[in-house]
């Protein structure tokens, strides 16, 4: 693999991959080309493929914000119990009849809907977010990212002053805007509990430490897992007193314990024969990163498990993921980078783990998973 100055690690392209891509862009920015691939029967379905690819990107921004609106309308909840007619829905989300039927087929033509003109009806995509609130949560949480990316060049070269990352809690202890980021992050997180779940038998384990285990919802899906484990969790102080009231409510109490202050820098608890880094890497710059793993690493006895969990980079199926969403988020947000499952684990080998392996996953479009050992 190679660095760049940006620290951010890419595998080399061999030469033939690299004089295959430049015979390919040199076809397909010429005109003549196209015309023939989109005219000759063999090429004919690629090029229509293609161009639609290029067309959604130019039009991605209208089909998130028709996504917006049915979600800000609510109007999958509305069509949970079956279809509703376009007046009767007009009338609830207060829009005129022909306003409502713009939406309606805007959204079945995106599988969010199904309408005949007359009434309107979940479409695939839409009743499968009423499965998920956290995509609803993400979806309005997604306002502030718009505005940042309003001027995505201007975000680039850093002249603009991104909102977003005025909502993270990270620095100052602001008790309002930890709740807002813990509310996001609850909201969200029984899908990702459930595919690390999947992914990792925590039976086998007596004591879990969650490393910024924000109000400890992903804990108490642990704990639902395995009954005997112990919970452990260390986050910013506001949001541990957030935690330790969710065990409380939980009736687990007995079993859990919230401490607060700085994981980069502060004494971890000691005890756990695994830690978990839910989601919290990819929120930190390289040098904060690898504060943080040491830190982890200081608290474990040799042997114990560290689990990494956290979209990838690069992932198989899921590259857009990576790089282009979390890629920009992550920029508007201030800090943070996505990374491969190979340079994390790199950066665990250093920091004192053994062993790291990408463990397969339900859903690596949600999370990835990286185990190591305390060396």
């Amino acid at each position: 693999m190679t660095a760049s100055a940006s620290g951010f690690v890419d595998p080399p392209v061999p030469a033939w991959q690299r004089r295959w891509r430049d015979l390919r862009n040199r076809l397909l920015a010429n005109g003549t080309f196209q015309d023939l691939a989109a005219r000759c029967p063999p090429t004919r379905f690629v090029a229509r493929r293609e161009a639609r690819a290029l067309f959604d990107l130019c039009a991605g921004f209208v089909y998130s914000q028709t996504l917006a609106a049915c979600v800000e309308l609510d109007l999958f909840a509305q069509l949970a119990a079956g279809a509703e007619t376009v007046e009767h829905l007009a009338a609830r989300c207060r829009l005129a009849p022909a306003a409502l039927l713009r939406l309606a087929r805007a959204g079945a033509a995106l599988r969010l809907l199904e309408t005949d003109g007359a009434r309107v009806a979940l479409g695939p995509l839409g009743a499968a977010l009423l499965a998920n609130p956290g995509i609803a949560a993400m979806v309005r949480h997604h306002a502030l990212l718009y505005r940042d990316l309003a001027d995505p060049v201007g975000l680039l070269r850093g002249e603009t002053n991104a909102t977003l990352a005025g909502f993270w809690p990270y620095e100052g202890g602001d008790a309002p805007r930890a709740d807002a980021y813990s509310q996001l992050m609850a909201a969200s997180q029984p899908m990702i509990a459930a595919g690390i779940l999947a992914a990792w038998k925590f039976r086998r384990h007596r004591r879990i430490l969650d490393v910024g285990g924000g109000d400890g919802r992903f804990l108490e899906a642990v704990a639902a897992r395995a009954p005997a484990l112990a919970l452990m969790l260390f986050d910013l102080p506001d949001v541990a007193a957030l935690a330790r009231a969710r065990f409380a409510r939980a009736g687990l109490a007995g079993r859990a314990a919230a401490w607060g202050g700085d994981m980069r820098a502060d004494r971890l608890p000691e005890g756990a024969d695994i830690a978990t880094l839910v989601r919290v890497l990819h929120d930190h710059d390289d040098d904060d990163a690898m504060a943080i793993l040491r830190n982890v690493r200081a608290c474990l006895q040799p042997g114990a498990t560290l689990l990494i969990a956290e979209p990838l980079a690069a992932a198989a199926g899921a590259e857009p993921v990576g790089d282009a969403y979390f890629g920009f988020y992550l920029l508007a947000m201030g800090r943070g980078r996505p990374r491969r499952a190979a340079e994390l684990a790199a950066m665990a080998e250093r920091a004192g783990f053994i062993g790291a392996q990408q463990i397969a996953t339900p859903q690596p479009l949600l999370t990835g998973l990286i185990a190591a050992r305390a060396g």
